[in-house]
């Protein structure tokens, strides 16, 4: 048994933040419905291409991306009807995800209040930009703006005085994926409380505030030293060296952790002298003597290949390793042996990257089509097939 077998998730969320949260909840073994709107679904199914299929089967891989191990009920709660079913769906629930605009669920009695007055057990998540209250809350969240309005971007991309430095986003939407994962954590968090105390909870997770955590060390640089940290490109505000370099052939990022690696590293590049410097001898001295120091190191990697080198750094117990395309990274040998690319029904999906007692957590359902589970799910609370066909017919839930 998994470790949130028998725990059900209503998941009203849709694009990333949200699915992104029940996906992991699924690979952990919890019973997920997804609700999405009859006819055209959750928005991502649309963001192609690249496309999976043809025909009425035709989905994004953007949709693939994050909505294994789900259920799919097309219900319109929209209509009195539909909002019904929802509400009763949600009395069958442990958790409820939604990460609609504040108060956009209240008119339907599906927002927190409603469902917890009903359920004082309920865990109900909410996933908005700014959160609950303050005087942001009613805007739009979207990751590229959050990014922006974090500092993220700030310290993203090549300085000013390098070729093409401006302010860039990072390649991923990474603040929606880490809303998911802070959401997942407090959902989990709630669910042992609940154990306890038979008390249930109104997570409240904003993009802006979990852009803000995860800028990490950065933030903290920003607090202690009162100074906007620059953006740096490839090289690290606090560790040197520590980004790529030019060898022979291609890149090889290095990343020297301390300084008994820094000292193996100069012993390997033919100039142990480097580790008695007392400009190199420490990381803060290799830090404000970076300019002196990168320089004499690309002069002693560009003698050889990347791969020579590599074999040696690696032997030596020196991070570094190539910037690989993510094709190649895909087609690594460490990802066939961990099994990270998954054979899923018709489909080929990257699993779930957690093990527990050395066995993946990847939910064995594949993304749904739109629909494909909704007159079961309604079946198992009580909707009889006559209704069920007339609810149909009225276009309050969508054909299975």
């Amino acid at each position: 048994m998994k470790p949130l077998g028998g725990i059900r998730v209503l998941d009203l969320s849709r694009v990333l933040a949200g699915p992104w949260c029940t996906q992991l909840l699924a690979d952990l073994g919890a019973h997920v419905i997804k609700i999405e709107r009859p006819g055209h679904g959750d928005d991502t199914r649309h963001w192609g291409p690249p496309w999976h299929g043809e025909g009425k089967e035709r989905v994004a891989a953007y949709f693939l991306a994050a909505n294994r191990g789900k259920r799919s009920a097309a219900i319109d709660f929209s209509q009195p009807e539909g909002a019904d079913l929802v509400r009763r769906l949600a009395e069958k629930s442990d958790v409820v995800v939604e990460n609609f605009k504040v108060g956009a669920l209240a008119k339907f009695g599906l927002d927190a209040a409603t469902l917890r007055a009903a359920d004082p057990k309920l865990i109900y998540a909410s996933i908005t930009g700014f959160g609950q209250e303050g005087p942001y809350k009613d805007r739009a969240g979207y990751d590229y703006i959050i990014q922006g309005m974090s500092g993220l971007m700030s310290i993203t991309g090549q300085p000013d005085s390098a070729p093409g430095g401006e302010p860039m986003r990072v390649g991923v939407a990474v603040v929606d994926l880490f809303t998911g994962m802070y959401t997942a954590s407090a959902i989990l968090a709630a669910l042992v409380r609940r154990g306890m105390t038979e008390e249930g909870a109104h997570i409240d997770s904003a993009l802006f505030d979990v852009s803000l955590a995860i800028l990490a060390n950065q933030a903290s640089n920003a607090l202690v030293s009162g100074q906007d940290p620059p953006r740096q490109g490839n090289t690290h505000p606090n560790i040197v060296p520590y980004q790529p370099f030019a060898c022979g052939d291609q890149p090889l990022i290095i990343a020297v952790g301390n300084d008994g690696q820094f000292a193996k590293l100069a012993a390997i590049l033919g100039a142990p002298e480097w580790a008695e410097d007392e400009r190199f001898c420490t990381n803060a001295a290799r830090v404000a003597h970076r300019a002196d120091l990168i320089p004499l190191i690309e002069a002693r990697l560009k003698e050889r290949a990347a791969a020579d080198w590599f074999a040696e750094f690696d032997a030596a117990g020196i991070p570094a390793g190539p910037i690989n395309s993510i094709g190649q990274a895909l087609a690594d040998p460490q990802v066939a042996y961990r099994q990270m690319v998954q054979e899923m029904d018709r489909f080929r999906l990257v699993g779930s990257p957690l093990r527990l007692d050395a066995a993946s957590t990847d939910s064995p359902l594949p993304p749904p089509s739109l629909g494909e589970h909704t007159a079961r799910v309604l079946g198992e609370i009580g909707i009889e097939e006559s209704s069920i066909r007339r609810l149909q017919a009225a276009q309050v839930i969508g054909p299975s």
